[in-house]
């Protein structure tokens, strides 16, 4: 109380030091304080001091502040109202004195309610969690081999095609009159070597009898011997006419789905220096699903598979299963079949293949998948809500409740999901209370009131692998 009313003197003792004011012209002196007592105050009762004599001014008499200036009138509002709230301050510190047990217990009776439960103990497999696309596991561009005219298309685009089934027929009739004609020089040969063998057969008999020379023998030798040759020649270049002839009609090398076709009927196809694409195949049942390991999990899997004695990876069946954008989990169940021979040095992972039957072919190439790998051992561990694990700058934490019914921030270190549960793999034992239901009414160091939650296990936890 003593400290505003000096505040209150203060303020007036400002104003009566205050520099002189210009107003309208005419001078205004600045007054001392004295001055400004003598000429304010009634003169029958004069003040002994500054302060005594604002208190002492009451508002029922006008004619003394009437004759102050309108600065002293303002610092006299002023004083008034810094002594009240003086006044006030004092008071309600006297009433917070007076009630400080009831408003402990109040305190304690207020604290907030927070669910609590104790980490859930589960027989878990570890996995691995991946990205990866789609590929279809035979891919072809279909193009022209021989150069003619394309006649027709035969199929819809876009639709499922068997193999050997006819897709595109080029101009054949060049092909068959080539054909024709290597046929022709097969015969021609063929007469030829028979008309050498017969006269060899002649002159061998006449040189017995001294009839001819051995120089018409070996000449007809020749004869007989380049005619096979020739005959040769001419059988291979009916094959080729034959395959030629084939390659006139295109045709799907496997069972598939066929794109749209890029060459309408009528076009040039085959040119000399030129590769002509006609459509492009796939196969995609069953389906390639791509991925890769950095180079940490990988040390890790071969360190683990040491420790076990394993066999070694090519030697088993290693199971896998990845889940498109739109579903829940890893609907899809494959298995491991390639690992590349050695680790990319400009990323650091090894690119790793899984195949996944597609009897449907629903699941097109170049989709994004989500991948998991399990592994082979299973351990204990506590599983805790993954709303219930919080991160700041200090990493991941749980808030726990003590024995004396206050928060604690517990660092935890975190392991793969499974379902919407976290592995906690450090920090936490299977007796703490863990705060599941309002952390935001939970602070460290303040009592709350904590009711126990049923700690049942969901039935997806129990039928998923770790990192699902």
């Amino acid at each position: 109380m003593r400290a505003w009313l000096g505040l209150c003197h203060f303020g007036f003792e400002g104003y009566c030091h205050s520099e002189p004011e210009h107003s309208g012209g005419e001078e205004s002196h600045g007054y001392s304080s004295t001055e400004i007592l003598r000429r304010c105050a009634p003169q029958n009762d004069p003040p002994q001091n500054h302060l005594d004599w604002v208190l002492a001014t009451k508002p029922q008499e006008p004619h003394v502040l009437e004759r102050c200036p309108l600065s002293v009138r303002a610092w006299r509002t002023v004083a008034v109202a810094l002594m009240t709230i003086g006044v006030l301050s004092v008071t309600v510190g006297c009433n917070d004195n007076k009630s400080g047990p009831t408003a402990s217990s109040a305190t304690a009776a207020s604290s907030p309610t927070v669910i609590v439960a104790t980490p859930v103990a589960q027989t878990i497999t570890d996995s691995l969690s991946f990205t990866g696309n789609t590929a279809a596991i035979d891919s072809v561009t279909l193009v022209a081999r021989v150069e003619g005219y394309l006649e027709k298309a035969h199929f819809t685009d876009g639709t499922r095609v068997k193999k050997d089934e006819l897709l595109f027929t080029i101009q054949q009739d060049q092909y068959k009159a080539q054909l024709q004609q290597a046929e022709a020089q097969v015969a021609a040969q063929k007469a030829a070597l028979w008309h050498a063998n017969t006269e060899l057969a002649r002159y061998t008999a006449l040189v017995k009898e001294d009839a001819a020379t051995q120089t018409e023998v070996d000449r007809w030798q020749y004869e007989k011997d380049s005619s096979t040759a020739t005959l040769l020649s001419a059988q291979a270049q009916v094959e080729l006419a034959k395959l030629n002839l084939s390659y006139t009609e295109v045709r799907a090398p496997f069972d598939g789905r066929i794109g749209r076709h890029l060459v309408d009927p009528g076009n040039v196809v085959g040119s000399t220096g030129q590769r002509t694409s006609l459509a492009e195949i796939e196969r995609i049942d069953p389906l390639y699903v791509y991925f890769t390991i950095n180079e940490r999990d990988l040390l890790r899997i071969i360190e683990r598979m040491k420790q076990t004695d394993a066999p070694p990876i090519e030697e088993k069946t290693i199971p896998v299963y990845f889940g498109l954008s739109n579903e829940e989990g890893y609907p899809h169940e494959g298995r491991l079949d390639f690992a590349s021979i050695s680790v990319a040095p400009t990323t650091g992972t090894l690119q790793v293949r899984g195949i996944f039957p597609n009897p449907d072919l629903s699941i097109l190439p170049g989709l994004f998948v989500r991948v998991r790998v399990p592994a082979r051992q299973q351990r204990s561990a506590l599983l805790v809500p993954g709303d219930a694990v919080s991160f700041d700058q200090q990493g991941e934490y749980l808030l726990i409740v003590n024995d004396k019914n206050v928060v604690e921030r517990r660092g935890v270190k975190t392991g793969p999901q499974v379902a919407d549960m976290l592995v906690i793999d450090e920090g936490l034992t299977s007796e703490d209370l863990v705060i599941v239901e309002g952390l935001l009414q939970a602070i460290p160091g303040r009592e709350v009131n904590p009711q126990r939650a049923e700690n049942t296990l969901p039935a997806s936890v129990k039928s998923q692998p770790a990192g699902g």
